[in-house]
C-alpha cells in the first residue's frame, strides 16, 4: 500500500502541518522578544503538533530565528512521573544539554549539576546567564503543562504554588530570565487551572500571552483534505462528520484512504457502512474524553442540543419538538462558550440570533447514544439537572422519546450526505 498522507496517533510533522498562520506568527513574535506564551485548546486540537512545528530548525529559519542563537528544548510534563519541581528542572536541564552540541563547556557544567542530584530553578538561572554571555537564549517548549497544575502524592498545593512562583520569578525577575522564552500548552486557559490565587500578589500566569488553538477554518480543512483527491461532495461530507477538528479530520482521511486503497487492490467496491463503523470505533475515545471533561450542566446542554437537532431527522415520532430552546441557551452563555472554546460546538449568527450546533455530526450521534444508553435510575437522577434548564413539558417529550429509543436509532438518517458522496468506484 502506498504511503497514507494522513497522520493518526502522533503529532503531525512540520512538513505536513496545516494552517495556524496567525498563531505561528504570534508565537515567533513572542520568542523574538524573549517573551512567554500559553497555548491552550481542547483534546485533539493539535497542541503537540504545534510545539513540534516551533521546535523545527527549518521552520525557525523560515521565520527569521537564527538557530545559532536559539537553543530549542522541547519536553512534555507527561514524561515527568510523578511530577515534582526538582524533576521538572532536571528534565529542562537534561533536554537543554542534549541540544547544546556546540557548547561543550556548558554541557559539562550541566552534567555536573545533574550529577549533584536535586535540581532547582537557580541551577537553570545560572546556566541561562552563561548562555546569555554567548549571545544565545533558551526557547523552552513545555507540552501538557496541565500536569504541573495537578497535585500528586509528592506534589502538594503548597509545592505547586512555590513552583509556579519560581517559574514566574525566573521569567521576569531573574538575570537569566532575559535569555529565556517559555511556551507552554494546556487543555484550558491557565487562569482556569492551578491553585487558588493570592489576592495580594500578581497571578502566577501574568507573564504569559494567552493563545487559543481553535478549530480549523474552511480553507485549512480544504488544505488538510487536499492531500488526497476527492470530490467536493465527499469533502463536504467528511467536514460534516468531523467538523474542523484536526484529529477527527486526520482519522477520517486516514481511514478513507486506507479503505479505498485496499478495495482498489482487491478490485471491489468500497462499503460506506464499513467506513462509518471504523470511524465510530476509532473516534469513540475522543468523544468519551470530551464528555468526561464536561461539567454536569455542560453535559445536559449537549444532550438538549443533540435532542433538539433530532427534529427533522426522525421518520417516526415526527411530532417530537422541544420547542424554542434559545432562551435556555442565552441563560447559559458561560457554559456554551466553554464548550465552543473546547471545540465541541460551534455558534453562528443567523437572522439576529445565535444558533448552536455540534462541531461534528458524529459527536452529536455519540451524545444521543449516551442518552439512550443511560439506565432508568440515572435518567431519574439527571431529571433534577434537566429541570434546572427546561420545563416539565419538554422533559416529558424527552422521556417519551427515551422509552421508544430501540425503534428510533435505526430511523435516523445520520449520514445521508456521506452516503450520497461516497465513491461508488475507486479514486
Amino acid at each position: 500500500m502506498s504511503n497514507n498522507p494522513f497522520v493518526v496517533g502522533k503529532p503531525v510533522t512540520p512538513e505536513f502541518f496545516v494552517g495556524r498562520k496567525y498563531e505561528i506568527a504570534v508565537s515567533f513574535a513572542q520568542i523574538f522578544q524573549h517573551g512567554h506564551l500559553a497555548i491552550w485548546g481542547g483534546p485533539g486540537m493539535g497542541r503537540s503538533s504545534f510545539l513540534e512545528l516551533l521546535a523545527s530548525p527549518a521552520v525557525c529559519e523560515e521565520h527569521g530565528l537564527d538557530p545559532s542563537e536559539a537553543v530549542i528544548a522541547l519536553l512534555s510534563c507527561e514524561n515527568i512521573n510523578p511530577f515534582t519541581p526538582s524533576s521538572f528542572w532536571r528534565e529542562v536541564l537534561s533536554v537543554m544539554k542534549d541540544n547544546l552540541e556546540s557548547e561543550t563547556a556548558l554541557q559539562a557544567e550541566i552534567e555536573k549539576l545533574l550529577e549533584q542530584g536535586k535540581t532547582t530553578k537557580d541551577n537553570l538561572n545560572k546556566i541561562l546567564q552563561k548562555l546569555g554571555k554567548k549571545h544565545r537564549f533558551l526557547v523552552l517548549l513545555v507540552n501538557d503543562f496541565d500536569i504541573a497544575l495537578q497535585e500528586n502524592e509528592k506534589y502538594t498545593e503548597a509545592n505547586m504554588q512555590q513552583f509556579l512562583s519560581e517559574c514566574r520569578s525566573l521569567a521576569v525577575a531573574s538575570t537569566g530570565g532575559k535569555y529565556l522564552s517559555m511556551v507552554v500548552t494546556s487543555l484550558k486557559r491557565l487562569s482556569e487551572l492551578g491553585p487558588k490565587l493570592n489576592p495580594n500578589a500578581s497571578p502566577w500566569y501574568n507573564h504569559y500571552l494567552f493563545q487559543h488553538i481553535k478549530l480549523l477554518n474552511d480553507r485549512e480543512i480544504e488544505q488538510l483534505l487536499g492531500v488526497m483527491p476527492m470530490t467536493l461532495g465527499l469533502r463536504e461530507a467528511i467536514k460534516e462528520i468531523a467538523g474542523g477538528h484536526p484529529t477527527l479530520l486526520q482519522i477520517a482521511g486516514f481511514l478513507l484512504y486506507a479503505q479505498l486503497e485496499t478495495d482498489r487492490k482487491a478490485n471491489r467496491v468500497s462499503d460506506i457502512q464499513e467506513f462509518i463503523k471504523k470511524f465510530e470505533t476509532e473516534t469513540r475515545h475522543i468523544f468519551q474524553t470530551t464528555w468526561n471533561r464536561c461539567s454536569e450542566i455542560e453535559q445536559t446542554l449537549l444532550m438538549l442540543l443533540a435532542l433538539f437537532n433530532l427534529k427533522g431527522r426522525l421518520h417516526k415520532n415526527k411530532n417530537f419538538d422541544l420547542g424554542n430552546i434559545d432562551l435556555i441557551f442565552t441563560q447559559r452563555g458561560r457554559e456554551l462558550t466553554n464548550l465552543e472554546e473546547q471545540g465541541v460546538i460551534i455558534c453562528k449568527q443567523e437572522e439576529e440570533k445565535i444558533v448552536y450546533s455540534f462541531t461534528s455530526l458524529m459527536m452529536q450521534k455519540w451524545v444521543i447514544q449516551e442518552v439512550w444508553n443511560t439506565n432508568n435510575a440515572l435518567i431519574q437522577e439527571r431529571q433534577k439537572v434537566f429541570l434546572k434548564l427546561i420545563s416539565h413539558k419538554q422533559l416529558n417529550q424527552i422521556e417519551s422519546l427515551w422509552k421508544q429509543k430501540d425503534g428510533i436509532l435505526s430511523t435516523i438518517e445520520w449520514f445521508g450526505k456521506l452516503v450520497a458522496a461516497f465513491p461508488k468506484g475507486f479514486i
